[in-house]
């Protein structure tokens, strides 16, 4: 009598045992899902950080071409002269776009918080790429 109450409290361990097993493996199952979802919007927002830069760019870029398209006309001895002027970027715009894209991609990829990371590490590129940027144009001239 006394073996057979003891297989029985052994078996109710083995069952209950199993049961809690089951149970971590659920709440490890559902963790995995809710950090894939965290990881799915992060990468959601980072997108749309980077749509709004590539906007904005686009903008910066067709009122450029706009300025580009204006004539000036010169009358010299009633002659009449058209002239376009073209506008290049500085070495310090130029620096300061291209720190701001390598440096808000590098903030993306390092930092844990993807969208914070990007508008630090773009502002720290930017500063960085036009100090640089002005350099090399005081050296130009």
């Amino acid at each position: 009598m006394k073996y057979i109450v003891y297989v029985i409290l052994a078996s109710l361990m083995i069952v209950s045992c199993k049961k809690a097993e089951k149970a971590g493996m659920m709440d490890d199952s559902q963790a995995s899902i809710d950090s894939m979802k965290q990881a799915s919007i992060d990468s959601m927002k980072m997108e749309m950080v980077k749509q709004k830069a590539i906007d904005s760019m686009k903008i910066e870029m067709a009122k450029q071409e706009a300025a580009k398209g204006k004539e000036v006309t010169v009358i010299n001895n009633t002659t009449p002269q058209t002239t376009t002027e073209k506008k290049k970027w500085s070495s310090t715009a130029k620096g300061a776009v291209i720190g701001a894209g390598v440096g808000a991609a590098t903030g993306a990829i390092i930092s844990k918080k993807k969208g914070e990371g990007a508008i630090i590490g773009g502002l720290a590129g930017a500063g960085v790429g036009a100090g640089t940027g002005a350099i090399i144009d005081s050296k130009k001239e």
